[in-house]
């Protein structure tokens, strides 16, 4: 081989594992595989968007007009958590209930989507579960409902 040759394969290689290194993207879900076109990712994306964001613009994308409405009426994350969720935390992990259902969830056109929520409050470790309604419209998945906590 020559030595233009070398180089260019050196090169190939170098390309190669630096696109390797890149960080990727943190996935949702167990295994992080959850796929983006199903109620339990735009369900974990909405609770991680009112407990992680500065601000409640994309939890308001993923809702119905209704309940982005009712949103906009708290005007920050921190009144969401307290008043609407009835639920604050400092650092959360949000991992959806598994669904064993047989059917496909893509013919749906509305789903209740359990939540199991743990993390860290004032140092207290605080766990909870909450269930969120969502409905198809325009075909992509909104949040319609927030459901209270059963036991309060």
């Amino acid at each position: 081989m020559t030595t233009r040759k070398w180089y260019a394969l050196i090169g190939l290689f170098t390309v190669v594992f630096l696109t390797a290194c890149g960080e990727k993207e943190k996935g949702i879900g167990r295994y992080g595989m959850l796929d983006e076109s199903t109620p339990e990712y735009v369900t974990v994306v909405f609770l991680q968007s009112i407990y992680e964001d500065d601000n409640l613009d994309l939890a308001m994308r993923l809702s119905s007009d209704r309940l982005a409405r009712i949103l906009k009426k708290y005007h920050t994350n921190r009144n969401v958590q307290r008043h609407l969720l009835n639920l604050k935390y400092d650092s959360v992990t949000i991992t959806p209930q598994s669904n064993n259902s047989v059917g496909r969830s893509e013919f749906a056109e509305k789903s209740t989507i359990t939540v199991f929520l743990s993390g860290q409050y004032d140092n207290d470790k605080v766990e909870d579960i909450r269930s969120l309604d969502l409905e198809k419209i325009d075909g992509e998945w909104k949040v319609t409902k927030i459901h209270p906590d059963h036991f309060f």
